[in-house]
């Protein structure tokens, strides 16, 4: 009989490779199937059937779908061993196949009649009973030569039960990550979860099985939801939930079996900190999880009180220390995220249910009128409330599913330096106070004198005097002597009447000291009106799940007209495709969108079609809002795209790119970066590109500035340089232009200074024209209008060696993108260019 893996090892190098050889127990009763998420030169789903002693496999590039009316391709590739059913990792480079695999799915498939007879003529019927894929399925072989060595088949869900329309669900969408953190719970690796509180015996498969959300691993890190601060309370209506604003820090707890981390909200490990937490997490019946909540110290009537919290940490007495658990984003292998508040509720209840230790505790809700409960908060002398969306899903970023409510102006500031103390008093006399501009720099905020006790004083002057510098860190503090300067890295929790029209704060009580959050995260905090929030009965609203496949919650923006338009005719990726692209990023392409004007290319008829450009808002767009007249006189407004609404309802419109400019809204006539556009000209080889991208980081690093990169989407790559908002236009254009001319007489073989297709055949242009006043750059995480659709990505300079152009990732692959997000761009940081312009001898 011939060997059925022959072909499948003479592909491989075992000895390179850690996919097995072979192995595997065949088991005809329970056939296992198994759908392997591939990360190859591109994207796709190998699936793999049970069969005569090996798994059948297709590659399915677009993965399966629950649509009958979708036929997906899936090409049939050599028969793997069943021990591949357990293969993830990573295929190295040179091997077949290179690139990463996990198991995207897993379970059981029972066949329709015969199927040896169906896989024989190429009709084979079946049932999936696994994670993601369930009911009846068919693969059907194409018509093709008899000799084809990868014969072509399509893989089609019945009409069942379980069948969903492709624009109302997308598994391989909405499910991306592998399962075998949920198999581990259902073998019982990783101990009982939280859901199964009411019985300690029951069995684990049965309760991660009940469990709602989609099987995930256990993140690394988490970043919290942050609430909105709005200036009155949100009107009672069933989908408002009250809860007790904590005066304390935030802190979220990651189980892994007996590892238990705490973590601050700018993903410090407090552990150590705070071990009698950590044992009392331990002791609970879950083994993976992530709990957010707040610790706090309670004062003798107990009520949270911030100042002994702080005097906790600084004597090193911290077994008082309560947490109060508020949220569960993942439990029992499940990630909940995109689960209604009010489900990740009941169940973080059953897990605190479990707590034998008093230091653990449920942020129970507050059950009264809202107005009344704010009215006793603030006589109790509380912070505030907060009040939740209980259709919210949970988002690591800040929203207006979540408000807060104060009592009173309440926020953090940068200490910048001190005054010396007056008459008896000891330690120093005030604080002077910073937040920090959009640009980067600290502006002066007023002092604080009052609040301290004696002992406080002294403790908190002695901090000070170990980092007093002699560079005042700070704009617009006033003349006059007296004052120590220190460097810019303490921040104090200070409560104030109100505001000044010179932007100072008005009778400030000092409340303590804070540690959890970064210098550059301290900005003056500006409370949204209740009633733009109020009624939006839209915001955060999940879908429904359904008991047996998890269906996706739509994306702000609307209706989507036309979703199975084609708009790349490469690709055949339509409409909807976009627009789920878009709603997949939005998070971390608002970070680059936030306070800048933007101009769209819309393409009505697609990429083949006509493109225009708009620059300015000229008819209502949901969630576009117009900017001010004065930043563009004598034309209708400018554009900005402030949230995940505004995006997708640019995209209703056929917007398919979003360029910015390089200033933000609050200070249009000073720009707050300077960017080279690396622009190959015909005969230009994408080597020559990663070089002259490298020599213009090494020429900016020798005048003194740090360049980050990302890809363009397109033919080239970007590299930016983040600004002070120093200089005018005309300045930073004519300096980039500077050292472009410097590049050309440099390396005239590979760069050359000026625009034009003429002019750069076989040379780089590094244009320098995108920052003049007006002119725009593709954002990133924007998509291309050119085929296959490419995505302007920020990228690593380490990385740069391994892109292979500047459509590195398209909107189909960029899945494999998204666990490392803007992570490469966060230290980007604003800086002078006054050095880079004295070595360059450029007087502006």
């Amino acid at each position: 009989m011939a060997d059925p893996l022959k072909k499948y090892r003479e592909k491989r190098n075992f000895n390179v490779t850690s996919e097995p050889a072979g192995g595997g127990e065949e088991n005809a009763q329970a056939r296992a199937f198994v759908v392997q998420k591939h990360w190859a030169s591109r994207l796709h789903y190998d699936l793999r059937l049970e069969l005569d002693g090996a798994m059948k496999s297709w590659a399915v590039p677009k993965g399966p779908c629950y649509d009958p009316a979708v036929k997906r391709m899936a090409v049939q590739v050599e028969d793997h061993p069943i021990a591949y059913n357990q293969f993830e990792g990573q295929i190295p480079e040179g091997q077949y196949g290179a690139g990463k695999v996990i198991i995207w799915d897993e379970g059981q498939w029972m066949p329709v009649g015969d199927p040896r007879k169906g896989y024989r003529d190429g009709h084979l019927k079946f049932d999936l009973q696994g994670v993601k894929l369930q009911g009846r399925w068919a693969l059907i072989r194409l018509k093709g030569k008899e000799s084809e060595k990868q014969p072509p088949w399509l893989l089609i869900k019945d009409r069942d039960d379980w069948a969903r329309p492709e624009r109302e669900f997308s598994v391989v969408d909405e499910m991306p990550d592998s399962v075998v953190p949920l198999r581990q719970a259902r073998h019982g690796a990783q101990g009982k979860p939280a859901g199964a509180a009411e019985s300690a015996e029951e069995d684990t498969e049965d309760a991660a099985g009940r469990l709602p959300g989609v099987a995930s691993a256990l993140p690394e890190r988490l970043k919290p939801h942050l609430a909105t601060l709005v200036d009155g309370v949100p009107r009672h209506t069933p989908d408002w939930l009250y809860e007790m604003k904590f005066d304390g820090y935030r802190l979220l707890v990651r189980i892994e079996d007996d590892d238990v981390r705490l973590y601050t909200r700018n993903g410090h490990d407090w552990s150590a900190k705070l071990p009698h937490l950590v044992q009392a997490f331990k002791a609970l019946p879950a083994k993976w999880a992530w709990v957010d909540g707040e610790i706090v110290m309670l004062d003798h009537d107990g009520m949270p009180n911030f100042q002994s919290l702080q005097n906790a940490f600084d004597g090193q007495r911290t077994q008082d220390i309560v947490f109060y658990a508020f949220d569960l984003p993942f439990i029992g292998c499940r990630d909940l995220r995109q689960e209604p508040l009010d489900v990740r509720r009941a169940l973080l209840r059953q897990l605190m249910d479990t707590a034998r230790d008093d230091c653990l505790r449920l942020s129970e809700p507050l059950d009264a009128a809202p107005a009344d409960l704010v009215a006793t908060a603030c006589k109790m002398g509380l912070e505030g409330i907060m009040a939740k969306r209980r259709s919210s899903p949970y988002v690591s970023r800040r929203s207006d599913t979540w408000v807060k409510v104060k009592c009173a102006r309440r926020q953090e500031f940068v200490i910048v330096g001190y005054t010396a103390p007056k008459g008896s008093r000891a330690g120093l006399g005030a604080l002077l106070l910073a937040v920090t501009e959009s640009d980067g720099g600290l502006r002066y905020a007023g002092k604080v004198g009052t609040g301290f006790d004696d002992q406080s004083l002294v403790a908190l002057q002695k901090r000070l005097a170990a980092i007093e510098t002699e560079r005042k860190p700070v704009t617009g503090a006033p003349a006059g002597g007296g004052v120590r300067w220190v460097k810019p890295t303490l921040l104090a929790e200070v409560s104030f009447g109100d505001w000044t029209h010179g932007g100072h704060i008005r009778h400030a009580v000092f409340r303590g000291l804070r540690q959890d959050k970064p210098v550059r995260a301290i900005s003056r905090e500006k409370a949204v009106p209740v009633k733009d929030i109020e009624d939006d009965a839209t915001i955060g609203q999940s879908a429904k799940k359904s008991s047996r496949v998890a269906k996706t919650a739509r994306p702000k923006g609307g209706k989507l007209t036309h979703p199975d338009r084609v708009i790349d005719p490469s690709t055949q990726l339509t409409k909807l495709d976009l627009a789920r692209y878009y709603g997949l990023i939005a998070p971390l392409m608002l970070e680059h969108l936030k306070g800048r004007p933007v101009s769209f290319l819309r393409a009505p008829a697609g990429i083949e079609g006509e493109f225009f450009f708009q620059k300015h808002l000229e008819a209502a767009m949901p969630g576009v809002k117009a900017l001010p007249a004065r930043l563009d006189p004598d034309h209708p407004p400018l554009l900005e795209v402030p949230t995940q609404e505004a995006i997708l309802s640019a995209v209703q419109m056929n917007v398919i790119e979003f360029h910015t400019w390089n200033a933000v809204k609050t200070a249009i006539a000073k720009p707050d970066r300077m960017l080279f556009d690396l622009d190959p000209g015909e005969g230009v080889a994408w080597p020559a590109m990663q070089q002259a991208a490298g020599l213009v980081r090494v020429l900016l690093r020798e005048i003194g500035l740090q360049a980050w990169l990302k890809t363009s989407g397109g033919k080239g790559l970007h590299v930016v340089v983040p600004l002070r908002r120093q200089y005018g236009w005309d300045t930073v254009k004519a300096f980039s232009q500077a050292i472009v001319q410097h590049l050309a007489r440099t390396l005239p073989q590979l760069f050359v200074a000026k625009s034009g297709p003429k002019n750069r055949v076989g040379k780089i242009f590094a244009d320098y024209l995108r920052n003049g006043f007006g002119a725009t750059t593709v954002c990133a995480w924007s998509a291309r209008a050119r085929p296959g659709l490419g995505v302007s990505v920020p990228v690593a300079w380490e990385e740069l060696d391994k892109l292979t152009g500047g459509a590195h990732w398209t909107i189909r692959d960029i899945h494999g993108r998204l666990d490392v997000g803007n992570a490469p761009w966060a230290d980007y940081a604003p800086q002078s260019l006054g050095r880079a312009m004295a070595a360059m001898e450029f007087k502006p």
